[in-house]
């Protein structure tokens, strides 16, 4: 899966997690999920759960600390996936 498959599926990951899914609709891996697109830090855990089941794979402490933009999720799950 490359790295625009995994965006996408991303996108898809956060339509429930973000307050007003219109913000998804010019997303790009800078998008800031805590500030641009307001899932709070609660959610963001359930996001990253989400990506574990969808994509088949563990994202460890350490790898979720880091994700705060979309980019940074496509890096670790496609990291992940290779």
């Amino acid at each position: 899966m490359d790295e625009k498959q995994i965006f996408q599926e991303m996108v898809n990951i956060l339509k429930p997690y973000v307050k007003d899914p219109a913000l998804l609709e010019n997303a790009t891996k800078d998008t800031h999920i805590l500030d641009d697109l307001k899932v709070n830090s609660a959610r963001l855990v359930d996001v990253i759960i989400k990506c574990e089941d969808v994509f088949g794979i563990e994202i460890d402490d350490d790898d979720a600390d880091k994700i705060r933009i979309i980019g940074d999720a496509v890096d670790v799950i496609h990291g992940k996936l290779n």
